[in-house]
């Protein structure tokens, strides 16, 4: 069925379909998958915007658990989250999606911990480059992005925001399949004793190991770096 998580109406509609199922079926798992990207400095991107990418990427997901959680009680199910490797590494930005993504780790972390002892496991999957409509949605935000900067704000982020759009479509091209990506997330939720954590793909492995073992200054060094290549070209050049 359809369902809009920002849409609490819908939400008990999932809740109530669960309970009247008229075979009895239990539920098994959840997974909280629904997201939405929005690449733009922290003093450009509205408060509106901020609002919106936590009411889709977080508060949506913390609203389903909430109301599918008696169902998985009832069944010794499972939640599985799926956040990002934006939730260990905010890069320039996805100051918004990476802050959502942290949230939505730091939730998990804690729910694991409250439902442990009654039977419910929590997982959490984190995908690096994967080939997804919202990479793509998230591109042509940002081009809009570009489109409203003022002069000021197009002098100090017009040139990082072409950066990132060039990388992100780079970072995509060469990321894993939906299928593959799918796969891993099938793992997550049927597994007899999953892991806490998945990550997706080569890239969301190494960028996690390194952001626990790097100084901050040198994560910064090595983010900068990356995304230097993908700067637009000047002109003659």
């Amino acid at each position: 069925m359809l369902l809009d998580i920002t849409d609490p109406e819908q939400i008990a509609s999932v809740s109530q379909r669960i309970a009247d199922d008229p075979a009895g079926r239990p539920l098994r798992a959840v997974i909280n998958n629904a997201g939405i990207a929005i690449n733009a400095p922290v003093e450009v991107l509205s408060m509106e915007e901020w609002q919106r990418q936590f009411d889709v990427n977080f508060f949506g997901h913390v609203a389903v658990t909430k109301a599918v959680l008696p169902a998985l009680h009832a069944s010794g199910g499972r939640v599985v989250n799926i956040s990002s490797i934006g939730g260990r590494i905010a890069m320039p930005t996805y100051g918004a999606y990476a802050a959502a993504k942290f949230a939505m780790e730091a939730m998990s972390d804690s729910l694991r911990r409250e439902l442990a002892p009654h039977g419910v496991q929590v997982v959490v999957v984190e995908p690096g480059g994967v080939k997804t409509e919202m990479t793509g949605h998230g591109i042509e935000r940002a081009k809009d992005t570009i489109a409203t900067l003022s002069p000021t704000q197009r002098s100090r982020y017009g040139e990082l925001l072409q950066a990132i759009i060039n990388q992100a479509t780079s970072f995509t091209d060469s990321g894993l399949s939906a299928e593959a990506a799918a796969l891993v997330i099938a793992k997550a939720a049927t597994a007899r004793r999953p892991r806490t954590r998945y990550t997706i793909g080569r890239d969301a492995a190494v960028l996690t190991r390194l952001s626990r073992i790097l100084s901050d200054k040198m994560l910064d060094r090595i983010l900068a770096a990356n995304l230097r290549p993908h700067y637009p070209k000047p002109h003659g050049a």
